[in-house]
C-alpha cells in the first residue's frame, strides 16, 4: 500500500485555535443556515424515494394499479432510479467543473422536478419507470455538487460536521414520505400513491428557489483564476469581512498553491483517476465505499421492509407503516448524534466500529429469523424487530456520518467531482443490483427466504476486512493538506511553505506599518 503523507498544517491549527463559535459569527451563521435548505435538502430526495417505494408497496391501490408486481417487475419499479443515476454520472464533472457547483445543483434539481411530475401522473408501469429514470438521472448531479460545495464553503473547524449532516437529511425525507404515505393510504383511489409521488419534488423546488443565493466554491473560482472573487468569499465567511485577516490570507495562499500544483500534475480527465498509485487507491476506496454503502444490508430494510415483516409474521399494513415511521425517526436521531461526534473520533475508528456492529447485528438477526420462521417462535419474531432497529445506529456511526466527509477528504479538488461520481456510480449500481435481487432472494417460494440474510452476513465480513486494510486516517487536516495524502511529501511541503510565506509577509507588512505610525507620532 502507498504510504500516507503527514505534515504540520498551519491553516488547520489556526482554525482550531479560533475560540469564537460559529453561531457568534454573523456571516458564517448566515452561510450555515442557508446550507440546509439549499444543499442539505438534496439527500431528502434520496430518503423520500426509498420510503416512497417501501411505503407504497403497502398501499393496496398502488399494488392494484401496477398489477400486483412481483419478482423482476417489482424490482425494476424500485431500481429504475439508481439505473438513471448510473446513466447520468459520466457527464457530471463536465458541468460541475466548468459551470460551477451551484449550477450543477440547479440542473439536477430541475431534472428531478420534471421526473416527479411524470411519476405522479404516470398512466402505466413503463411511464412510471421512465419517470424514476429521470429522477435518478438528476439526483447525482445535485449530490456530487452539493456535497462538494458544503465541504469547500465550510470553515475548517466545522467542515466534518457539516458534510456528515448532509447524509442525515436522508432521514428527514424518509420520515416525511413514510408519514405522508401512511396518511394517504386510506384515500380510496390512485391518489393514495400519486400524492406522495408528486411531493417527491418538494426538496428540489426549495433548491431551485434558493441555491443561487449561496456563494460559489472559492476553490472553483481559484481554478478559473477568479482570485478576487474567491478571496472576497473567504474574507466574508471565514474572516467576518476582515480583509486583513491572517487566516483568510493563509487559507487563500494554501488553496491557490495546492490547486496550482494539482493542475500541474493533472489533465482534468478520467485518466487522471488511474495515472498514479495514490489516485488508484483513491478510486478503489471510493468504489468500495459506494458498494458498501448500499450492500451492507441497508437496502433490504429501506426498500423491502414489508417483505421482511411478512416473513416473520407481522403482516398488518397499519403495523408495518407505523414500525417503518419509527425506524426512520430513530435513523434521524442516530444520524444527527453521530454527525456531531465526527470531530471527537478518528475516521477509521468510526468506520471499523460501524462495520463490526453491522456484522454482529446481521448474524443475530439471521439466527432470530430462522427461529421465528422455522421453529415458529414468536419471541424470536419480536427479537427480529429489535435487530432491525439496532441496525440504524450501527450503520449511522460509519456510513451515514462519514461517507461524504470521507469522500471530500480523500479526493483533491481536481478529482473531487469525478471521485464522488465514481462513488455514486458504484453505489447506484449496487443499489440497482440490490433492489432487483433482494425481492427474488427474500421470496419464500421462488427464493430462499430468511436464508438470504446469510449471504449478507458473509459479504459484510468481507467488507470489514477490506475496510481495515485500505482505509487511511484523514481526521484533523485541511482539504489542501489531504490533497497530497498518498503523494510525494515535497508537494505537501510546497503548500505549507506558501502559507508560511504569506503569514511572514503579513507580519513584515504589519511591522512596517507600525513603525511608520510610531515615527509619525514622534514627528507630531
Amino acid at each position: 500500500m502507498v504510504g500516507i503523507v503527514e505534515t504540520d498544517n498551519i491553516v488547520h491549527r489556526m482554525a482550531m485555535e479560533d475560540k469564537v463559535p460559529w453561531y457568534k459569527k454573523n456571516n458564517l451563521r448566515y452561510l450555515y443556515f442557508m446550507l440546509f435548505p439549499c444543499l442539505m435538502g438534496i439527500e431528502m430526495t434520496s430518503g423520500f424515494d426509498s420510503q416512497i417505494i417501501n411505503a407504497v408497496q403497502i398501499v393496496p391501490a398502488w399494488s392494484e394499479f401496477f398489477g400486483h408486481p412481483t419478482g423482476g417487475y417489482k424490482g425494476i419499479l424500485a431500481s429504475a432510479l439508481p439505473l438513471g443515476a448510473v446513466i447520468g454520472l459520466p457527464f457530471i464533472p463536465l458541468l460541475n467543473d466548468n459551470l460551477g457547483r451551484r449550477w450543477c445543483v440547479m440542473f439536477g434539481s430541475v431534472t428531478m422536478i420534471v421526473g416527479s411530475l411524470i411519476q405522479g401522473f404516470a398512466v402505466n408501469g413503463p411511464m412510471y419507470i421512465v419517470a424514476r429514470l429521470i429522477i435518478g438521472f438528476g439526483l447525482p448531479y445535485a449530490i456530487v455538487a452539493g456535497s462538494s460545495l458544503i465541504g469547500e464553503l465550510a470553515y475548517p473547524k466545522e467542515r466534518a460536521i457539516l458534510t456528515s449532516l448532509f447524509n442525515a437529511a436522508y432521514f428527514i425525507g424518509a420520515i416525511v414520505a413514510s408519514a405522508v404515505t401512511y396518511g394517504t393510504q386510506l384515500i380510496p383511489s390512485d391518489w393514495s400513491w400519486r400524492v406522495p409521488s408528486l411531493l417527491q419534488m418538494s426538496p428540489s423546488l426549495v433548491q431551485v428557489a434558493l441555491v443561487l443565493f449561496l456563494p460559489e466554491s472559492p476553490r472553483f473560482l481559484i481554478s478559473k483564476e477568479r482570485y478576487e472573487e474567491a478571496f472576497k468569499i473567504l474574507v466574508t465567511y471565514h474572516a467576518e469581512g476582515d480583509e486583513n485577516s491572517e487566516f483568510a490570507k493563509a487559507e487563500m495562499a494554501e488553496i491557490k498553491t495546492t490547486i496550482a500544483i494539482e493542475m500541474e500534475h493533472s489533465k482534468r480527465s478520467w485518466m487522471d483517476m488511474l495515472n498514479t498509485p495514490g489516485n488508484r487507491r483513491r478510486v478503489i476506496i471510493g468504489s468500495l465505499l459506494g458498494i458498501m454503502s448500499q450492500l451492507s444490508g441497508n437496502v433490504v430494510i429501506s426498500y423491502y421492509l414489508g417483505d421482511i415483516l411478512n416473513l416473520i409474521g407481522f403482516t398488518d399494513p397499519s403495523f408495518q407503516a407505523k414500525y417503518n415511521i419509527g425506524n426512520q425517526c430513530l435513523g434521524l436521531v442516530c444520524a444527527i448524534f453521530t454527525a456531531l461526534l465526527v470531530m471527537k473520533f478518528k475516521r477509521r475508528t468510526m468506520f471499523l466500529t460501524s462495520i463490526s456492529a453491522i456484522l454482529i447485528i446481521y448474524v443475530a438477526w439471521t439466527i432470530s429469523s430462522a427461529e421465528a420462521i422455522v421453529a415458529g417462535s414468536k419471541a424470536s419474531g419480536k427479537l427480529c424487530l429489535f435487530w432491525i432497529y439496532a441496525y440504524q445506529p450501527a450503520y449511522n456511526i460509519g456510513f451515514n456520518a462519514l461517507t461524504y466527509t470521507y469522500l471530500v477528504e480523500i479526493f483533491p479538488y481536481s478529482m473531487r467531482a469525478r471521485g464522488i461520481s465514481i462513488f455514486q456510480f458504484f453505489g447506484k449500481a449496487a443499489q440497482f443490483f440490490g433492489t432487483n435481487v433482494n425481492p427474488v432472494g427474500l421470496d419464500p417460494v421462488t427464493g430462499i427466504g430468511w436464508k438470504y440474510l446469510i449471504v449478507y452476513c458473509c459479504w459484510i465480513a468481507v467488507e470489514a476486512i477490506l475496510m481495515w486494510w485500505l482505509w487511511p486516517e484523514t481526521s484533523n487536516r485541511t482539504l489542501e493538506e489531504l490533497t497530497f495524502l498518498f503523494e510525494d511529501i515535497d508537494r505537501a511541503h510546497a503548500a505549507t511553505q506558501a502559507v508560511e510565506k504569506e503569514i511572514h509577509h503579513s507580519d513584515v507588512k504589519h511591522h512596517e506599518e507600525a513603525n511608520i505610525s510610531e515615527t509619525t507620532s514622534k514627528d507630531v
